[in-house]
């Protein structure tokens, strides 16, 4: 047990009883606190009844009746909190809809507890990071208020994910160089991913849609082919 996770809430969604016991009584090892549901129904009432908000959700993407995309998706519509997609599924498109859906990490199944608590101490450390930070970026037409977690375009704030928010940070971080894939999957994500790029390029995608005024013609977070990622600098610059 670490003091990192104590005291930590987690929401485990899993409809397979004996998978969800087992990881209950691993997480609660760790130092958790785990609320259960089996259905994603069971999930939202839960969300929307309890004034205290788990710290992290563990979503199945396979449930009965409504599936883990819709889930997600749900979650979304009224909260940046994170979630760790859980799944049997290990094939591209599987991944990123759950990545597209808005969540911040992926497991797979059969799920290693150990693996597992790694990924969310690393998720806690980057959600409550940002001692040290600048106390404000701009970035063009964006404001990033790193303390208070929030990007504003004017008087509008934009409804960024607690990692989606990170990745904008690290990158801003870089003043305009490039930022490797590989490097910012250890700092955005503090865990190593053995070359799997798809989580970091989702969220990229994610990321323009919502900061940038063209996302297919990208003018603050660009690509630079076989490398990596940079900030776009005032005087402007091409990437897709």
């Amino acid at each position: 047990m670490t003091t990192m996770t104590t005291g930590a809430t987690l929401l485990l969604v899993e409809d397979d009883a004996r998978i969800r016991e087992a990881l209950r009584l691993a997480l609660t090892d760790e130092g958790y606190r785990v609320v259960e549901a089996a259905t994603g129904e069971q999930a939202l009432a839960l969300l929307t009844s309890d004034r205290s908000e788990p710290d992290v959700v563990l979503l199945d993407l396979m449930l009965p009746g409504m599936d883990g995309l819709v889930v997600c998706e749900r979650i979304r519509e009224r909260s940046d909190l994170p979630v760790i997609m859980v799944t049997a599924r290990t094939g591209a498109h599987e991944v990123i809809a759950g990545l597209e859906a808005g969540a911040d990490d992926y497991v797979t199944k059969p799920v290693d507890a150990g693996e597992l608590s790694a990924r969310i101490r690393a998720l806690l450390r980057r959600v409550r990071a940002g001692a040290g930070e600048p106390a404000v970026l701009e970035l063009g037409d964006l404001v990033v208020r790193v303390g208070e977690g929030r990007v504003l375009r004017g008087a509008d704030e934009l409804p960024l994910t607690k990692t989606e928010f990170r990745l904008l940070c690290t990158l801003a971080a870089a003043r305009g160089a490039v930022v490797t894939r590989e490097q910012l999957l250890e700092r955005v994500w503090e865990y190593g991913y053995f070359g799997d790029t798809r989580l970091l390029d989702v969220h990229v995608l994610r990321l323009r849609r919502k900061i940038e005024p063209d996302p297919g013609n990208p003018t603050h977070v660009l690509t630079v082919r076989g490398v990596g990622y940079r900030i776009g600098t005032s005087d402007g610059g091409a990437g897709r």
